[in-house]
């Protein structure tokens, strides 16, 4: 471990330390808690698109403090958000914001939840390997999504692809949520819209589907040095997509596209927990949101959300 990363160990242990005493001094009971920021067992619910993410946290966590347990249950957003509603569930992981009817009816029960933000992902649009459109437009997406264009052909008049159908995770999922507010969608989708059961679902329906037009979590796709990962990137091919209105350059979800917003499909990935006291929901939010859990976003190849990045442009003499 270098010297830098030691440091940041340090300062975190310490944050956690005075986390535990704090709870120590307002806590009652002689046995002491039986849940502390770094000891207990907790289930932590997650939206299914950050499952590679999540997954990488804890056992980072877990092998730092070998008395925190964490079960970690993976959801769509509606059920995830519900269960957190009706305190099935203290701390959660997802795109979603509380709304401010939600936030009413969590102090009506004195809870105050807390959130924070822990990385910056995309929204990936993945096609098979035959389909030799790689570039598209934000308004050609959008005109998609609308139904303006509904074949492959209306895009590449040489494409033998037919109809072109949007594969999804689930219709719960933040995913298609996402793009529901996007582009407004309202009401029940058409035949167009497809949906499976999860991100990596959606790959391999994708995968043997020649006109499917996939909606990923780039969180499957960005960490070239999992294996997994790299399984998933072998089979599809990920669009570029210009933004807005300007259509001389196509962007990946890639994480400087991401940090500058270029690529147009982005969104904020929260931690929010309803504890009461400094638990263990509250110690590894901390720890995610501190330099070694940030670093842990920046190698899955997600944007961290607390700490800076550095860009290095190279530029030809």
């Amino acid at each position: 471990m270098s010297k830098t990363n030691k440091i940041s160990l340090k300062l975190f242990s310490y944050a956690i330390l005075i986390m535990a005493v704090v709870y120590g001094c307002t806590g009652s009971g002689a046995t002491g808690p039986k849940e502390t920021p770094t000891s207990g067992n907790i289930k932590l619910v997650a939206d299914e698109s950050f499952e590679p993410i999540v997954d990488s946290q804890i056992a980072v966590f877990e092998g730092l403090y070998i008395n925190a347990h964490i079960t970690p249950e993976y959801k769509p957003e509606k059920d995830l958000i519900a269960d957190f509603l009706r305190d099935s569930v203290q701390t959660i992981v997802t795109s979603w914001k509380l709304s401010d009817e939600q936030l009413q009816l969590l102090k009506a029960q004195l809870i105050e939840p807390r959130t924070t933000a822990i990385a910056h992902d995309a929204l990936a649009l993945v096609v098979n390997k035959k389909n030799l459109d790689s570039l598209l437009t934000y308004e050609n997406i959008q005109d998609i999504f609308q139904g303006k264009i509904t074949n492959w052909k209306q895009l590449d008049s040489k494409s033998k692809l037919g109809d072109i159908s949007i594969i999804f995770d689930n219709n719960k999922s933040g995913n298609i949520r996402y793009f529901r507010e996007k582009f407004n969608l309202e009401g029940e989708l058409s035949s167009r819209f497809y949906a499976v059961n999860s991100n990596p679902e959606v790959i391999d329906y994708v995968n043997k589907t020649p006109n499917s037009l996939g909606i990923v979590s780039v969180n499957w796709i960005s960490d070239h040095e999992d294996s997994l990962a790299l399984s998933f990137i072998d089979k599809i091919r990920v669009l570029a997509i210009s933004m807005p209105y300007l259509n001389e350059e196509y962007y990946y979800p890639l994480q400087g596209s991401i940090y500058d917003s270029s690529y147009p499909f982005t969104r904020e990935i929260n931690m929010i927990t309803r504890e009461t006291f400094a638990g263990l929901g509250s110690g590894f939010i901390a720890f995610v949101a501190s330099e070694p859990g940030q670093r842990i976003v920046l190698k899955a190849g997600l944007l961290p959300a607390t700490m800076p990045i550095r860009r290095v442009q190279i530029k030809n003499q």
